[in-house]
């Protein structure tokens, strides 16, 4: 009981108190200045070491992700 009494208090004196604030919003005059801008692309070639894997036959990975196997391709016992 003493924890919702606090937390009402302090919901309700935080409310009185962002109600009191009456100062009003004061109009900034805004300069604009040209940007210019200059983007200059510089490219390195850096070399990259690639690992590739050598398969004996030709589309070995298709054929490998071709031949998968569902429950339902096995046989059941009857």
């Amino acid at each position: 009981m003493k924890a919702v009494l606090t937390l009402i208090a302090i919901i309700f004196f935080g409310t009185l108190a962002m109600a009191q604030d009456t100062s009003k919003e004061v109009k900034v005059e805004t300069i604009t200045v040209g940007v210019e801008l200059s983007i200059e692309i510089q490219e390195e070639a850096q070399k990259e070491t690639e690992v590739a894997r050598l398969y004996m036959f030709k589309n070995s990975r298709v054929k490998k992700a071709l031949s998968f196997k569902t429950k339902r391709n096995r046989s059941k016992l009857a």
